[in-house]
């Protein structure tokens, strides 16, 4: 919760702020989020404008993933923009509001709901380690980025594995 005491109700009233907050929960969406509790670095500016107060801010913080080829654990960060009006309570007798607006409580507003929906929206849905990763090997499951460019699997046709069979046995009987 943040206080919007000092803009007063003034259209043109403006404040700056940065401040470092802990990450909320389920910050995440499949394999890559950020964790609970990382520190979230804000830079905001309030607005007060007729219908509420605007805010808008950059936030960065840090990110987990699990790469979607090769299940590889990676870290790196996030850095997304949001804007958001906070329109004063309708008991104001000024506005109303829909339903899916934002109001300021009091001269209070939470910020989590739209910090949530934006980091949430510009994570990726399939991490990767690094953008060429050329995933596991769908025979034996090794990385193939570690398997190197020789890696192969001999596959036989089951219908003559039995003539293999039938080679080996001869092989074996001249040498004896």
């Amino acid at each position: 919760m943040f206080s919007t005491h000092e803009l007063g109700r003034r259209p043109g009233s403006m404040r700056r702020m940065t401040c470092t907050l802990p990450a909320p929960a389920d910050l995440a969406v499949g394999m890559v989020g950020v964790p609970k509790d990382a520190d979230v670095e804000l830079e905001l500016r309030f607005e007060s404008v007729m219908e509420g107060v605007l805010v808008t801010g950059t936030a960065q913080a840090p990110l987990i993933s699990e790469c979607s080829r090769c299940l590889e654990s990676s870290t790196s960060s996030i850095e997304v923009d949001f804007q958001e009006l906070f329109f004063y309570p309708v008991e104001s007798g000024l506005f109303q509001t829909g339903e899916e607006e934002s109001v300021l409580s009091g001269d209070l507003l939470d910020l989590e709901p739209i910090l949530r929906d934006a980091v949430v929206l510009a994570l990726p849905l399939s991490p990767l380690c690094r953008d060429d990763c050329p995933g596991l090997c769908t025979e034996c499951g090794i990385r193939l980025a570690e398997a190197g460019p020789d890696h192969r699997h001999e596959k036989l046709d089951a219908r003559w594995a039995d003539l293999g069979k039938l080679m080996e046995h001869n092989d074996n009987d001249q040498e004896g």
